[in-house]
């Protein structure tokens, strides 16, 4: 596969081990270091050992939870410590040999490795206690751990540190060290932050034995349903499901003004519903999309922000979000489901606000859209390409009958697997419908599965093997699979890595802490402010909305400030627990609260100075990276100010404990596409004609003022954008009449 690239001197081609290598630079857990044949045979036999494991286990049963996240684990410890070095330098990812290495690898990884694998594994061997080496039963050990667990436990929590300092970088493994010594050293803090400090034989017992630190909810959650979704996106787009949704995004948007650039849209949206990875859509879409905006006649680095801006919203677009979708879910304690109906609106919004400053931008520049003969052919992209949808509409049907997330997960691996490697015209390679019907009459037989479901995925798994495209090999599928073990081997290493943050929250009570600060701060300045709104006897905002207003812009500026270089998951569970406490105490939803979270922790995927996405996107686009970030950062600026529209309309989510009302929802949504379509046009400085810098101005502070959905407020937005919408009327006029 190969992509025409364009740039200023010359025309180039793209290929595929191009594309690779850019995702391996701008993904923090993408670039690994070359070992030995024999080596890399061992940690192939691992991976596969790793995948293979998860996905027999979300559809048969899950051993007890220590042993399940101790082999989740001891698999991340192995490969990680095989395939990152110690320090990342120019000359890091080049083969080592010689006395002090064993197959491309250090001893002291391979050292490492093991005592990772042990302390993993310990917790299992010692939980009914080890009579000949004096260990009791974990019951009688909670709270007063042995001289083993105090080993094994110290040597856990380095280690953790240290993969997810390999994998991601050095911010993530700094801000968890802050919340451990504030933990150890509480009496030394001032103020509010003041605690008695936690005894270190203590402080280990929380982080080692299960329930809160790290075998706690993160790395349950990520052991037990994100690998199988992450691994579930990569097997789909290998068998054909993102090509088809680029081809279909082509149909739909190609044909209109700066058609690629809406196809670059439209395909993000669609393949984020499979990959929760900004950069690995980036990369995924942006091979075509890019090339083709810029031929277009798009700039470089307006392409590749188009491109980043519309792929963050990956993670936020159900029905596969990211990690922290599902990590949410297990905090709220409702179902993931329950998460993915709630998203659903904040994704909408997200793409309309990145679609129309496309369009808008598109108008100025006066860009046509793509040719007919250049637009994929409907009737050929569906005959070749219809058998790809069968492996998600089976996920969504056990998702939406109420089973768990890994059981539909299982299945659509399963139908993958079916559609992928099965043909009626290959006898033999019928044996993976088989197994999989066999599957589903077993659970049918055994109630698992009720008569209406088990005819949708039998009937799925028959025509996933009349699929018309080629059929994917073993061997290849085995990479398929060896590539979604690498994928998620950061987000692993952030999960166990911040269960010592929720460890230390849990033990300290530092969440209520700081939101107790957070809302004492916003409410002194909220009263010193109050004054400036009030004429006589009437007060344009009260004290309490001003309060929770400032609030809100005090926890959005630290999920963008905290993102710089941390993986959205672990920052959602940072800062959830600091922004819950403190929105609780203004009354806001506990569900729009972690949403506002998860969305600006997505926003800081695309604010500079550290942004990898448009990075990524950057380097397609042969294009100044920060130039393109800053473009990305404002493609995305109606998602900058969007969430706050989530927590004045929490019926925007749907599911809320305020309730569902349809007038309410239709109209808090219209005011807040309208916000996010002014605020589209103050960025592109065009609605129906140019717009001046004072018009820009105008339309953008009512942009922000529209997205507070109350008559109130959307009637002085009116009144501040009036003039600017009126003068691009007149000016329109007169422009069509001396034409």
């Amino acid at each position: 596969m190969s992509v025409q690239k364009t740039d200023d001197a010359q025309d180039r081609t793209l290929t595929a081990e191009e594309l690779a290598a850019i995702e391996e630079k701008y993904d923090e857990s993408a670039p690994t270091r070359p070992v030995s044949p024999g080596f890399a045979l061992f940690l192939k036999g691992v991976a596969l050992t790793f995948a293979v494991y998860h996905y027999l286990t979300a559809g048969f049963g899950l051993p007890t939870d220590y042993w399940h996240m101790g082999w989740h684990l001891s698999g991340l410890f192995i490969l990680t410590y095989a395939l990152f070095p110690i320090i990342r330098t120019r000359n890091s990812y080049d083969m080592k040999t010689g006395l002090m290495h064993y197959g491309g690898v250090p001893y002291l990884d391979l050292l490492l490795m093991v005592l990772g694998v042990a302390s993993a594994l310990y917790l299992g061997l010692a939980w009914h206690g080890v009579p000949w080496l004096g260990i009791e039963e974990q019951t009688f050990r909670m709270g007063n751990p042995n001289g083993y667990d105090m080993v094994f436990g110290c040597i856990l929590v380095v280690l953790v540190l240290d993969i997810a300092r390999r994998t991601l970088g050095w911010v993530l493994p700094a801000i968890i060290c802050v919340f451990m010594a504030y933990a150890l050293f509480g009496p030394i803090f001032p103020g509010i932050l003041q605690h008695p400090g936690v005894k270190f034989r203590t402080f280990v017992s929380s982080m080692y034995f299960p329930q809160e630190g790290i075998f706690g909810v993160t790395l349950w959650v990520v052991s037990t349903i994100v690998f199988h979704f992450v691994l579930f996106g990569v097997i789909a787009q290998r068998t054909g499901l993102g090509q088809l949704f680029i081809d279909n995004a082509t149909i739909l948007a190609g044909r209109y003004t700066g058609g690629p650039a809406k196809v670059s849209v439209v395909s993000s949206a669609f393949f984020g519903t499979i990959s929760g990875s900004s950069v690995a859509n980036t990369v995924s879409t942006g091979s075509l999309t890019i090339p083709n905006m810029k031929r277009l006649g798009y700039p470089g680095h307006f392409a590749g922000g188009v491109e980043a801006a519309a792929s963050a919203g990956g993670q936020i677009t159900p029905p596969i979000m990211g990690a922290a979708a599902f990590i949410m879910a297990e905090f709220l304690e409702v179902p993931y489901t329950t998460i993915v109906i709630a998203a659903i609106f904040p994704a909408l919004l997200h793409y309309v606000g990145v679609f129309s400053v496309v369009h808008l931008m598109a108008r100025r520049l006066n860009l046509q859209g793509m040719t007919k003969d250049a637009l994929p052919k409907f009737a050929a992209v569906w005959r070749d390409g219809w058998a790809n949808l069968v492996p998600l509409v089976g996920l969504l049907v056990v998702l939406f009958s109420g089973y768990t997330p890994y059981m539909s997960a299982f299945c659509g691996i399963s139908l993958a697997l079916v559609t992928g490697m099965s043909r009626v015209k290959a006898p033999v390679t019928l044996i993976y419908p088989a197994a999989f019907i066999a599957f589903v009459i077993w659970k049918y037989s055994d109630q698992g599965f009720d008569l209406s479901m088990s005819a949708v995925l039998i009937a799925c798994a028959v025509l996933g093997a009349f699929n018309p495209q080629e059929r994917i090999r073993l061997p290849q599928m085995a990479e398929t699979f060896e590539t979604g073990v690498k994928y998620a081997l950061a987000v692993g290493a952030a999960s166990a890595a911040v269960g010592l943050v929720v460890g230390v929250i849990n033990t300290t009570g530092v969440g209520f802490r700081i939101g107790f600060m957070v809302t004492q701060g916003a409410g002194a300045l909220g009263a010193d402010l109050a004054g400036l709104f009030s004429f006589g006897g009437y007060e344009l905002f009260s004290v309490d909305q001003i309060t929770l207003f400032l609030s809100l812009i005090f926890i959005a500026l630290a999920c963008i400030l905290m993102g710089a270089g941390i993986p959205t998951t672990a920052l959602y569970i940072m800062l959830v627990s600091v922004a819950q406490p403190a929105l609780a105490q203004l009354g806001v939803p506990p569900i729009a609260s972690h949403m506002f979270v998860l969305y600006y922790g997505v926003v800081a995927e695309i604010t500079p100075p550290v942004c990898t996405s448009a990075y990524a996107a950057a380097a397609i686009a042969n294009s100044n990276p920060f130039r393109t970030g800053i473009s990305a950062f404002t493609l995305g600026l109606g998602k900058v100010v969007a969430p706050m529209a989530f927590v004045y309309a929490p019926v925007l989510l749907f599911v809320s404990q305020t309730g569902f009302d349809l007038w309410t929802f239709s109209y808090a949504a219209t005011s807040c596409i309208l916000g996010v379509i002014c605020l589209s046009s103050a960025v592109v400085g065009y609605l129906l004609v140019p717009m001046g810098v004072l018009f820009r101005v105008l339309m953008a502070i009512a942009g922000i003022v529209f997205i507070a959905p109350s008559l109130q407020a959307d009637l002085i937005a009116a009144l501040i954008a009036a003039p600017a919408v009126l003068s691009q009327i007149v000016q329109r006029k007169g422009a069509t009449h001396v034409a």
